[in-house]
Parts: structure tokens; sequence; C-alpha cells
């Protein structure tokens, strides 16, 4: 027979529907349904979590994947995921495991252990573990359970996030959190709640609540060309993260024709140029662009002398750095190189 699990708090009960406060979305779940993202379902009025420890993606990767430039360059982290989300992006690349439970109404996955998962990564020589491909904030109960080992055996905890966790469930992760990546879609709730069916400001709510807690964050946005792309709305999305803190790396990638949204072209090389000379103009230090389009786009340079400090050729580093300082002029840079 199957285990269930159950939340408890993240879930508040009002009489026969079950309030689940894991994400911004704040469902209030009747009896026998599920949440928005098909996993936090109301059993008998408690908060039954479907996909607790089945993961459905497990490995390693390059840490830069994820992507986080400035955290333990050159490193490996093993990543997890469990099935579902709490977007329904019409352009989603993990499509066939963030919305596989809201197309099938089943919940795929192998259950592991945490302490599984502790075992496998640090006998793979990784420096961290990566709750990634799908949104942790939808399996956060069992995510946190392996942070906390984690946290013991001085492995890493990364987070790779839409960035539409509560407070409630930042509250519980921050103590055992090291590093983010938060994606910024859009510049307007508009734009969010048509592709995404989410809105704007719990996202970058939880980009200045990473950084004022002292979290390595860094900032994604996959640039579509005629949607998020103009001048206006990257003003918009650089204003958004540089004044949270200039030294936020921001991370600008190339849209491609995928899952619902096979109508929109690939992104025009001049977006990313574009992108890259507005967020320099407004004062953001450190951007990186998809380096099939962007030659060099992928380089961590000093922006006290313009040398590179880290050089990347896909997913191949080599540091330049003296400790996290520019080898050549000295000047202390936001790069974490050992913790």
């Amino acid at each position: 027979m199957e285990t269930k699990y159950f939340a408890d708090k993240l879930a508040e009960k009002h009489d026969s529907v079950v309030h689940c406060l894991a994400c911004e979305h704040k469902c209030k779940i009747e009896q026998d349904q599920v949440g928005f993202c098909c996993v936090r379902k109301n059993d008998g009025g408690k908060l039954h979590l479907l996909n607790y420890g089945k993961v459905i993606a497990m490995g390693q990767d390059p840490i830069e994947k994820k992507p986080l430039n400035h955290f333990l360059p050159g490193s490996k982290t093993f990543s997890i995921a469990c099935a579902g989300c709490n977007f329904s992006c019409k352009h989603c690349q993990n499509h066939d495991i963030s919305q596989v439970v809201k197309q099938t109404q089943n919940v795929p996955g192998e259950f592991v252990e945490p302490d599984q998962v502790i075992s496998v990564a640090m006998n793979s020589g990784c420096k961290s573990i990566s709750y990634t491909y799908t949104e942790p904030t939808i399996f956060v109960e069992y995510a946190l359970e392996v942070m906390k080992l984690a946290h013991n055996n001085g492995l890493k905890n990364i987070w790779v996030s839409n960035g539409y966790f509560s407070v409630q469930t930042f509250d519980l992760i921050k103590p055992y959190l090291d590093a983010i990546n938060i994606d910024l879609k859009f510049a307007d709730d508009d734009q969010y709640q048509e592709v995404c069916n989410a809105s704007l400001e719990p996202v970058k709510r939880n980009i200045e609540l990473c950084v004022a807690a002292g979290i390595h964050t860094e900032v994604t946005t996959l640039l579509i060309s005629g949607m998020n792309d103009s001048e206006n709305q990257l003003e918009f999305l650089v204003e958004s993260i540089a004044t949270v803190s200039p030294l936020i790396s921001w991370h600008v990638s190339r849209f491609r024709p995928y899952y619902q949204m096979y109508d929109k072209p690939v992104t025009e090389k001049e977006s990313l140029i574009r992108a890259i000379k507005v967020a320099k103009r407004i004062g953001l230090n450190y951007v990186y662009a998809d380096s099939f389009a962007i030659e060099n786009g992928q380089n961590s340079l000093c922006p006290s002398c313009g040398q590179v400090v880290i050089s990347r050729l896909g997913y191949t580093t080599k540091s330049y750095l003296k400790d996290s300082k520019c080898a050549n002029c000295n000047t202390e840079l936001p790069i974490i190189t050992e913790c």
C-alpha cells in the first residue's frame, strides 16, 4: 500500500476546504480536488502531497546549466525534480515533466528516500544539490527534507525557480538555501497571466527577499521577440533587478519555438545585444547571453578593468580569479568560489 504524505506547515483547514499556502496561488481546495499544480490534494480535510519523494528526474549537471555563473563556478551539482508545476507556461521546455500531471492526472516518478539523494550526490563528487527542471515550490516538503540533510553533510542547496513561492515557503527554506536562480519572465502582469497563469509582483518580491536574506541570487529572462524584448520592457526588467542589487547576474537566453508557442520565431541576436546594452547603461554589471548567438556571451568580465576572469566554452570553464578577486587589478568580485 502506498504511503500518503501530508502537509502541515503549509496548509490551513477551513470547514471542508483546505487552503494551500505553498505558493502565491494560495489555492482553496475542495474535498477530493487538487490545486492549480495538480499535485496537492484535499484528502479528507488534509493536504495530501501526491508527488512527495516521487523523483521524476535525477542526475549530475554543470552548475552553469542552472544557470549559475557566480556560485561555485566549474563545479558539478546533483539535480532532482518531482513532477508538477504551479505555472502553465505555453513555452515550457520541460513540459513533459512539469505539465504531465495536468495532462494525464497521473503522478509519475520513483520514490527516493531523502538520504538516498544525499548519498548519490556525495558519491558522485557534487558540491551541491539543485531542485530544478520543474518547480521546487510544489515539492517543497520533500525538498526541505533533502535540504536539511544536505546542510548537515556539507552540500550546498540550490533552487531553480519561477519565483512564485509564498512568504511561508520562503521562511521554511531560508535557513538551508544557499543559492537560487529566479526566472523573471515578463515586464507586466498581462503577459504573466497570458503565458503562465501567474502574476509579476510575487516574483519581484521574492528576488528582493532572497537578496536581503544573503542568499546568492541570479536571474534569468527568456527573451521572446515581440513580447518582452522592446527597449521599454528591457528597461523595466533591468531596473527591477538593478534596484535590488547591481551585483545580481542576469542571464538572457534565446527563445526557440516549443510546446504551445510554435507561432513565435527564434529570438534574434539583436534582441540579446539590445538587452546587454540596456543592462550596461542602467548599471547592471554582470550580464550573460546565449553563447551560440553572442561570442563570449558567457565569459565573466571584471567590471573595473574588463579582463576575462572566468572563460566559458559550453560548460567548460577556466578561472583567472585569485580567490574571488580579479587577478589583473585585484577588484573584489561577487563570485563565490568556495563555501
